[in-house]
C-alpha cells in the first residue's frame, strides 16, 4: 500500500467537519508526509498526533493537520479536544471493524486534515461531526471511493455546497 486518499463533508451550520486524509506505509510517501507534519510545525499551523487519551496514541499513527490558522485559545482547544478526541476515536474504530486491517496498523501512518471555523462553538457537535467525517474519509479511502466511473457519472451533476453560486 502506497497512498490511499479519502475525504468526507459532514454536518452544518459552524462545526460542519470537512475531513482529507491520506493513509498508507511509514516507508512511502504518506509516511514521508506524517515526519514532515511533525518535525514542521508554524505559527497557527500546530500538528498533532491523534490519541485517546494522553500516552494511548491510535494505531496507525496519525497525525492531525490545520487546515486553517488557528486563531486563538478557543480554536485550539477545540483541535485539541472534540476534533483530536474524534479523530482517534475513528481511527481506533476503524481497526476494530476492520476497515483499517488490525495487521497493518503498525505499519500505516494516517495524515489528517481537519477543519473547525473559527466561529464553531458546539463541542459536542464538533466531536461527532469530526467522528462521522473521517470514519467515513477512512472508509472511502481503504474502498477508492469515489470511483472513477462515479465521479464521472457525478461531474455534471454534483452540487458543491460551498460553490459560491
Amino acid at each position: 500500500m502506497s497512498m490511499y486518499v479519502g475525504e468526507s463533508l459532514v454536518g452544518e451550520g459552524n462545526e460542519i467537519a470537512h475531513i482529507d486524509l491520506m493513509i498508507g506505509s511509514k516507508d512511502g510517501p504518506v509516511g514521508t508526509a506524517f515526519a514532515s507534519a511533525l518535525a514542521t510545525q508554524s505559527s497557527g499551523h500546530t500538528n498533532l498526533l491523534a490519541v485517546l487519551a494522553p500516552n494511548v496514541a491510535v494505531k496507525p499513527s496519525t497525525v492531525m493537520i490545520t487546515k486553517v490558522t488557528i486563531k486563538g485559545m478557543k480554536q485550539a482547544v477545540q483541535m485539541f479536544g472534540p476534533a483530536q478526541a474524534a479523530v482517534a476515536k475513528a481511527v481506533a474504530d476503524s481497526v476494530a471493524s476492520g476497515v483499517i486491517p488490525k495487521d497493518q496498523a503498525e505499519n500505516l501512518v494516517i495524515v489528517c486534515g481537519v477543519f473547525i471555523h473559527p466561529a464553531a462553538a458546539d463541542d459536542k457537535k464538533i466531536y461527532e461531526f469530526n467522528y462521522a467525517a473521517t470514519v467515513d474519509a477512512i472508509s472511502n479511502a481503504m474502498k477508492s471511493l469515489p470511483s472513477v466511473q462515479e465521479m464521472l457519472d457525478k461531474k455534471d451533476s454534483a452540487a458543491h455546497p460551498f460553490k459560491g453560486f
